[in-house]
């Protein structure tokens, strides 16, 4: 398995501290051996120094024993060189070869089966420097140096005229190699200080990279741990515990995001608060929309009763007409035939009260015959008619005789104030009362009894395009409606009272109905204390903006969509 793949399967801190304790323990491993290779190369040419500057003294000092051979004060001269501990052996000898003297626990060149490296020149002693092992192994280091003799002549010649100018000039010296010295220097000593040079080195490196690793442990530990404390809270947060909370101690990027993760933490709580609650309501919500449902399915059911109430009425009031008709007619034809036959004399008693009761028949037949009238005017109102100049007090008069007998059932009082100078408009009378009864039944409904209902009509400035327009107020002293439903009160199937007591479409066809006569209607309402409806009507008949239709009226987009 690769370095990759372990580090791939362990966790961040180990990512972490492996390699770079890796790249610690290379760093310090190069840094070591660099520093014990310079330390021992430094010995080395502290020693080659050492034995050159022996060396260069020895050879001074023998000039004069290896002239005249005097082993003996060689041999004095080498034996201060005892108190060398490297020196494992010096020998001096003359230029034939022949040793003069020598030292080094009876080390011999000889025996010593030297195998020589390269040898050097050192430019600054002249001495001859090699490396060597012996046939043990052991390494030495090996310098040659010549002892040199110093040979001065006198001129005759010169003597006597220069010698008292220049003494350079009277003496010539000559040097000549009479001898040389060989002194071998024994490098364990250097290999015990580099070896022990060595461990000291190795073992500060192990202590710094120790030191560094345990280090590099903690900070690793601080950078982790925030990260290990975010992984455990998502591991929770995965499982479905959403109350954790990322403990925020820094304000780094880690503690940027251990904030984030807190806001998503609380997004989704709420989330799936929501959800929860809308889980808890949702068999609630069901019910209330199959509620919903039902009434509307109840209100269109309703509609379609209060449509074949409309043509049965309609039916009805046509058969009712013609015997209505015909009472009328008789009633009339016996009054003037009792008028007639009476000439002037004075009626009896009882001839009067004969004229008192066909009078009576004849103004209720009338009576009839207009309830009657109006009944089929209003049930043909949801026709598409031609329109007409209509005067509209005639629509609120008779308006009034179809839905008195109502009102004062329900103990309310109907109060005109009509204009009589205003214009007439046009329009068609049938619809204009479908409106108006809708307007004043709905007020009869919000409305307690022993309070009144009015309705006003008046003329009002000209307006845009038009000569002038009409308005119709009808105000009552009921509940109002609320605020939050004045908007809607327009809609198709929009209605506040019980099942079974309205449609919802009164309004809705009434706004289309006064939208096709180019006019609008407008509602100003007081909780608890009234209502006002005021519908505006144009002098002249503005052009249809629309081709949308209900009950065969053309309707505005608007009310379409509703």
């Amino acid at each position: 398995m690769s370095l990759g793949s372990i580090l791939h399967l362990n966790s961040l801190r180990v990512k972490f501290v492996v390699p770079l304790s890796l790249l610690i323990m290379a760093s310090v491993f190069v840094l070591s051996t660099y520093l014990i290779r310079r330390q021992a190369d430094g010995f080395v040419r502290e020693l080659e120094t050492s034995g050159q500057t022996m060396i260069r003294l020895v050879a001074t000092h023998a000039e004069s024993g290896v002239l005249f051979e005097s082993s003996y004060e060689l041999q004095i001269l080498l034996q201060e060189l005892s108190m060398f501990h490297e020196l494992r052996y010096a020998g001096i000898s003359n230029i034939e070869g022949k040793i003069l003297a020598e030292t080094g626990h009876t080390f011999k060149v000889s025996d010593a089966e030297i195998r020589s490296t390269e040898p050097s020149v050192d430019s600054a002693s002249g001495a001859i420097i090699s490396h060597v092992k012996d046939s043990v192994g052991d390494e030495f280091i090996r310098l040659e140096y010549p002892v040199i003799s110093r040979i001065e002549t006198l001129d005759r010649e010169k003597l006597g005229i220069t010698g008292e100018i220049d003494s350079t000039l009277s003496r010539q010296s000559v040097t000549e190699e009479i001898g040389k010295v060989v002194l071998i220097l024994s490098l364990t000593g250097v290999d015990q200080s580099i070896e022990s040079a060595r461990t000291a080195t190795l073992i500060l490196a192990a202590l710094v990279l120790l030191i560094a690793i345990v280090v590099l442990a903690v900070f690793v530990r601080v950078v982790t741990n925030p990260v290990r404390h975010l992984v455990d809270v998502t591991d929770k947060v995965s499982q479905g515990d959403l109350s954790q909370q990322v403990k925020i101690t820094q304000t780094d990027e880690i503690g940027h995001l251990g904030e984030t993760f807190n806001k998503m933490i609380d997004s989704l709580r709420d989330s799936r608060d929501k959800i929860e609650e809308y889980n808890r309501t949702l068999e609630m919500r069901i019910a209330d929309r199959t509620t919903e449902l039902r009434e509307a399915q109840s209100q269109l059911i309703q509609s379609e009763k209060m449509s074949a109430i409309g043509q049965l009425a309609a039916g009805v009031a046509h058969e009712l007409n013609n015997p209505l008709g015909g009472i009328l007619g008789y009633a009339q034809f016996a009054l003037e035939k009792i008028r007639k036959h009476l000439g002037d004399q004075a009626p009896s008693k009882e001839m009067e009260s004969y004229i008192r009761y066909l009078t009576d028949i004849e103004t209720q037949a009338r009576r009839c015959k207009n309830i009657v009238q109006n009944l089929l005017r209003f049930s043909r109102a949801s026709k598409t008619a031609d329109f007409e100049p209509v005067e509209l007090n005639r629509v609120v008069d008779d308006t009034r005789i179809f839905i008195e007998h109502q009102l004062s059932m329900h103990q309310i009082d109907l109060e005109l104030s009509l204009d009589s100078s205003i214009p007439a408009i046009q329009g068609n009378a049938g619809q204009l009362q479908q409106v108006l009864t809708n307007l004043i039944i709905n007020a009869m409904h919000a409305s307690n009894p022993g309070t009144s209902i009015k309705v006003f009509t008046r003329q009002s400035r000209a307006l845009g395009e038009f000569g002038g327009t009409v308005e119709m107020l009808v105000v009552d002293q009921g509940s109002g409606i609320p605020t939050e439903h004045l908007k809607k009160i327009f809609e198709p199937f929009f209605t506040t009272k019980e099942v079974g007591k309205g449609t919802g479409l009164g309004l809705s066809v009434s706004y289309g109905i006064i939208k096709e006569h180019g006019g609008e209607i407008k509602v100003d309402s007081i909780p608890g204390k009234g209502t006002t409806f005021t519908i505006i009507l144009p002098v002249q008949k503005a052009a249809a903006d629309s081709d949308t239709t209900i009950t065969g009226i053309r309707r505005p987009e608007s009310v379409a969509k509703s």
